[in-house]
Order: C-alpha cells, then structure tokens, then sequence
C-alpha cells in the first residue's frame, strides 16, 4: 500500500511522542493509532520488572476511553524516534482480533511502507 500524507503524519506524531517521553528505561517504545475521521492517539509502553505493557495497548486502552471501537492505522516507534518496529507477536495478534482490516506502518525510515496487520507474521 501506498503511504499517505496522513501516514507520514502519523509518523510523526509517534516519533514526536518518543522522543519527549521515552526517557527512560520505563518507557522505550511509543505508538501512534489514528482512526477514519482522523482522530489521533498516542501511547508509550510501560516496562517494569514485573510485566508490563506494549505502546498498542496503551494506544487501544487509550482510544476506548474516548469511546474508539476502531481504529484505521497504527505506527510504532523505538529508540526516540529512530526506528520504525513492527508490533510484538501478542500485538499483532490483539491486533488482528480488533481491528482486523487494520493498517500497519513498518520498515525503514526511509523506505516506510503500509501493510495490513494479516499480512505480518504470526
């Protein structure tokens, strides 16, 4: 799929995140959800020793609140902003089981690229 503006954007908006509240070992990864009317959420993982949770889950968690039952495309972002990560296995597959036509950024920064979250591996 081809990237579009608002996907570029949406790149942005992670990266943004990232580098202001990924500070710490904490919080290391942020993600950024948008959905069809172009509302925007943005979360950062929580790690500690004990568990914790993925930046998507945050993104999810935080969307619902606003009452978001779907979500268009999502995007991560590691190491302050500079890599683009594929969602985490149990991810995905949270992923795939609530918004199964949703829209996944991954690659390289400079060759970013849109896939169907069915079309990452498992």
């Amino acid at each position: 799929m081809t990237m579009r503006d608002t996907d570029r954007a949406l790149v942005q908006a992670a990266t943004a995140v990232s580098k202001l509240r990924c500070r710490s070992q904490r919080h290391t990864v942020a993600s950024a959800a948008r959905t069809a009317d172009g509302r925007v959420f943005t979360g950062v993982n929580v790690h500690h020793t004990a568990g914790g949770s993925c930046a998507e889950l945050v993104v999810i968690g935080t969307a619902a609140t606003q009452g978001v039952t779907e979500l268009e495309t999502i995007v991560t972002v590691a190491d302050r902003g500079r890599e683009v990560a594929a969602p985490c296995a149990g991810c995905r597959q949270v992923l795939r089981d609530h918004f199964p036509s949703l829209r996944v950024i991954v690659g390289e920064l400079d060759a970013l690229r849109v896939v169907e979250i069915g079309e990452l591996p498992g």
